[in-house]
């Protein structure tokens, strides 16, 4: 059987550096960070007081109007704004779309987590005296894969239909699932990406107790360092963003602009640790490699890594081990960056935030900094002879880029976009 080619035809994002794409890549591009001290709830008492927030999103000014925005949580709100945006920057939506043949496959690592711990508080503080009152809008806020749901209802889109979670592997998991999908000819245009909103008491204070995230709480701005001897631990983001994937021939009869072309993808376990990734980059390793023979590329192809590069010890340093293994002496010649410099860790929107980072990289031929590196702040076991594009944007021609993300328990995914 031929495989068919896959393509990527609209683009859509809710970030913390902006609420649309073209303001999201205007600031990765001058290495601006979107940390800032917590507002959506008061974070005074905890050891972390940061994070990359979303900001001046209204749910209003992308067509999900006030009655319905009390029916979902922020992550729901976050995600449908994307695919509003991507389908809309895709133009698929006309009087001859076979809609049965349209799906919507996205990434969620938490789901309604500003939900589930606003019902359960509640009912601690009010349920002895008063009963259960829960929210008839309870669950379907809460659920991980109501997004996907909302998605499809919108729009009538009747194909495959469900959300991945496999933690901060999630979204790039949907993207190859979407990917094989279209390949394999079970959909013309699947609507993907991955969406998250647990900057929550629950979600920060969570990873504080495992001291998992940084609490450079008097520079929120510098406090994602990836690569750097000083890191102290990830900077928690949220959003949603929104990829159209679409197989080519379908794009080609209606005359779509192309952004790029995915090449391939793929998976694998470390089978290490639950939180840990393999200190070796064991599964980091098999993974570039998965994804590299499922494209039927060469390490030589590649130009560009947009690392899962947490700000981590472990993660940073494994990492980069994997690379070295992957691409040997040509390791030198590619750029490297870590884009949660400045955006934060998106948890399961990680990989689709990641992806339309390697997207317009491609379409652009420019690659966006590793934020936050100073001088003198090397770590020993970190080969610097690296090209980990700190500081500051570069051009070069980048014929495709790789986007590697890793999640608890694990998990390892990989998908890599090259120029159509």
């Amino acid at each position: 059987m031929e495989l068919k080619r896959v393509v990527v035809t609209g683009l859509g994002a809710v970030t913390p550096l902006g609420n649309s794409v073209g303001e999201t890549w205007q600031n990765l591009l001058v290495g601006k960070s979107g940390a800032a001290p917590i507002t959506h709830f008061d974070a005074s008492k905890f050891k972390t007081q940061f994070a990359c927030e979303v900001k001046g999103f209204n749910p209003e000014d992308f067509g999900i109007d006030r009655k319905e925005a009390r029916k979902l949580d922020p992550y729901c709100q976050y995600g449908l704004a994307a695919a509003t945006m991507a389908v809309d920057d895709a133009g698929i939506i006309s009087d001859s779309l076979d809609r049965n043949r349209v799906g919507v496959v996205f990434g969620v690592g938490i789901g309604g987590m500003k939900t589930y711990e606003e019902e359960v508080t509640n009912y601690a503080r009010t349920g002895e005296t008063l009963g259960p009152k829960f929210n008839p809008f309870f669950v379907p806020k809460m659920i991980a894969d109501i997004c996907a749901g909302h998605i499809s209802i919108k729009y009538g889109f009747h194909g495959p239909n469900y959300i991945t979670s496999s933690a901060c592997a999630s979204s790039t998991n949907a993207l190859a699932d979407a990917f094989n999908l279209i390949r394999l000819g079970k959909a013309d245009v699947i609507v993907s990406g991955g969406a998250e909103a647990a900057i929550t008491c629950a979600g920060v204070g969570g990873f504080c107790s495992m001291h998992a995230l940084s609490t450079r709480n008097d520079d929120p701005e510098g406090a994602s360092r990836p690569f750097s001897a000083s890191r102290d631990g990830f900077v928690m983001g949220e959003g949603a963003v929104s990829l159209v994937l679409e197989e080519l021939e379908h794009a080609k009869a209606r005359g779509a602009r192309i952004y790029a072309e995915m090449a391939g993808a793929g998976m694998s376990a470390d089978a290490h640790h639950i939180t840990a990734s393999h200190p070796e980059g064991l599964g980091a390793k098999l993974v570039m490699l998965n994804a590299l023979e499922d494209a039927g590329m060469q390490p030589e192809d590649i130009d560009y890594i947009n690392v899962h590069g947490t700000s981590t010890h472990v993660g940073d340093i494994s990492e980069v081990k994997a690379i070295k293994e992957v691409f040997g002496d040509y390791a030198y010649s590619l750029n490297i960056s870590s884009t949660k410099s400045m955006t934060g860790h998106l948890l399961g929107a990680a990989g689709a935030i990641e992806a339309m980072v390697s997207v317009l990289s491609v379409q652009n031929d420019i690659v966006p900094p590793t934020i936050n590196h100073e001088a003198g702040d090397e770590d020993e076991e970190i080969d610097y002879k690296l090209n980990f594009t700190f500081g500051q944007a570069q051009k070069r021609t980048v014929r495709a880029a790789l986007s590697n993300t890793f999640g608890f328990g694990g998990h390892n995914a990989c998908a890599i976009f090259k120029k159509y």
